[in-house]
Formats: C-alpha cells, structure tokens, sequence
C-alpha cells in the first residue's frame, strides 16, 4: 500500500488564511460592539445626599476609593450604585441557537465530505 501523501499548500495561500482569519476573529469581537449588541449597559442608581455609609463602604473600602482619586462619595456615588442590565431579546437568542446549529450543521456536512475524500485517496473507493 502507497503511503499516504497529503496535498501541500503554498506561501500565498497560507497567508491569505492568516489574513482572513485575522479578519474573521476581529470582526467577531468587533462588529457586535459597533451595531450596539453588546457592551455593558450599566444604569446608576440615583442617591441624594450620598454618605460612604449609605454606599455600603466600610472604611478600607473609602481608603481605596480616595487612593483612586474620588474623595467625596458623591463623586464615586455613580460607579458605586452602577448596575448591569442584563436584559436580552428572545428574537436575538434564537437567531443567535438559529446561527449556532446551522454553522455545526455546515461545519459536520463539510467535514464528512472531506473525510470521505481522505479515505477514498488513502484506501480508494
């Protein structure tokens, strides 16, 4: 039995997948930001007459605070009291299941066609 030899690709090649790749991987992390669909909502909490008490600050905690800059606790009120939102779109979490398994889908389709290749060239048909 010939041993097997598989197929070799060239410089070009190679670095138009890195390329591509790199794109694919920025434009991942990237692009939900920019159409606004992820990021940290964060909503504070108003507090009039703020005390580091009424913050819950026990003294380390406004020792750290002052180090940071924010001596008064009306100015670390608003990143004290800040919230996530941590609401979602049921459209978007299916879209998003929708997106998900199609790509698995593809993904497994593809690579069983590819793996059919490899053993019909290593054992033939």
């Amino acid at each position: 039995m010939p041993r097997y030899v598989a197929p070799t690709q060239g410089k070009v090649g190679q670095i138009i997948d890195v390329i591509v790749l790199l794109i694919m991987a920025i434009g991942a992390l990237y692009i939900p930001l920019w159409m606004g669909l992820a990021g940290s909502a964060k909503t504070p909490q108003a507090v009039e007459n703020p005390t580091w008490e009424s913050l819950g600050q026990n003294p380390v905690m406004v020792e750290q605070w002052q180090k940071l800059g924010y001596a008064d606790p009306a100015s670390a009120a608003e990143l004290i009291t800040a919230r996530f939102d941590y609401s979602f779109s049921i459209t978007a979490l299916i879209v998003m299941i929708v997106v998900i398994v199609g790509y698995y889908a593809i993904l497994l389709r593809f690579s069983e066609k590819e793996y059919r290749e490899v053993i019909a060239e290593k054992f033939g048909e």
